[in-house]
């Protein structure tokens, strides 16, 4: 058996948010989020996931919304790449989607609870080695909640060690599931006895995919390769300029001016390679950019199509 990898935002989709799926999601759900305790009983995936609609790289969107049976709404995503202000973007998410649920003219009482779950394959709180935290508004001193309206979510993959002899709880099984299916030959014992598991397994299978799936998933796994080769390979080439740049000045002082030079040659030479010139107005606004900017058009040049588009983002960003 060869299983594919939950990782990508089009394999998540499949296995926790199709019309099969809401078992499987209310287990995972009740693993993570109410920490392995049988709170939901039912809930209702909306939008649920179709082959061929999830065929382009996300930066940042939601792979799942489901209403739960006990009136909250969660929002779901799988992040495979460390974005540029993707905290910011997970607040933005959740708050757009709390405040959409208004139609207008309706009052404040229709609002209800939200939670914004992310996974992620990389590690948010280095000060911790907490894998699964949970964030609401507290009061500051007294920490009390404000309410029980919004939670924020974060499971990090990297900080779970567990091997598959040592898995205990339900929430340690789900989070080997993510990050070890593809390397799995077969199902595990310890896997299979949980029901749901068995099942995501089984939608995982690649045997039961179909050509248009298989094919939706090889262009979305080489669209994140080459995207995390493109961030790796910017990263190398600023360290590496910021280091010549940073010759015939003293050690502390030449690596903060040596990198901000080398980072601001570097966007200059990733927009001639797009772009092949860089017109003078352009010109002028990236050197009066700063380091933190600098950094963020480092990451989000490959996004941008056209020069109209970089001049609209040096526009907004200047």
């Amino acid at each position: 058996m060869k299983f594919i990898s939950p990782k990508t935002d089009f394999a998540f989709k499949k296995i926790f948010g199709s019309i099969h799926s809401k078992n499987i999601l209310i287990s995972f759900l009740n693993a993570i989020v109410y920490n392995n305790q049988n709170i939901i009983q039912s809930l209702e995936i909306l939008n649920p996931y179709n082959p061929g609609v999830t065929n382009t790289i996300k930066e940042t969107y939601l792979d799942i919304k489901a209403v739960l049976d006990n009136g909250y709404t969660v929002i779901i995503e799988m992040q495979v790449l460390n974005v540029e202000d993707f905290e910011k973007r997970v607040i933005y998410n959740l708050a757009k989607a709390y405040g959409n649920q208004l139609d207008v003219g309706q009052g404040y009482m229709m609002l209800k609870p939200f939670i914004a779950l992310t996974i992620a394959d990389f590690v948010l709180f280095e000060k911790i080695d907490k894998m699964i935290t949970k964030f609401k508004f507290k009061e500051e001193t007294e920490l009390f909640n404000y309410q029980d309206e919004l939670t924020l979510m974060f499971v990090e993959l990297p900080k779970f060690k567990k091997e598959l002899s040592g898995l205990e709880t339900l929430s340690d099984k789900w989070i080997y599931f993510i990050k070890s299916a593809p390397n799995l030959e077969v199902i595990p014992e310890s896997l299979e006895e949980v029901s749901e598991i068995g099942a995501a397994l089984n939608i995982a299978n690649m045997a039961n995919l179909s050509n248009e799936e298989l094919e939706e998933l090889e262009q979305q796994e080489k669209l994140i390769r080459d995207k995390k080769g493109q961030m790796s390979l910017a990263r190398k080439e600023g360290i590496e300029i910021g280091r010549e740049e940073g010759i015939g000045i003293g050690r502390e002082e030449g690596i903060g001016i040596g990198r901000e030079e080398g980072i601001r040659i570097l966007v200059k030479r990733q927009i001639r390679r797009k772009f092949r010139e860089i017109p003078p107005k352009v010109q002028t606004q990236i050197e009066q950019l700063s380091l933190e900017k600098l950094d963020i058009l480092g990451d989000e040049i490959f996004d941008l199509a056209t020069i109209a588009e970089l001049e609209n983002w040096l526009a907004n960003n200047g």
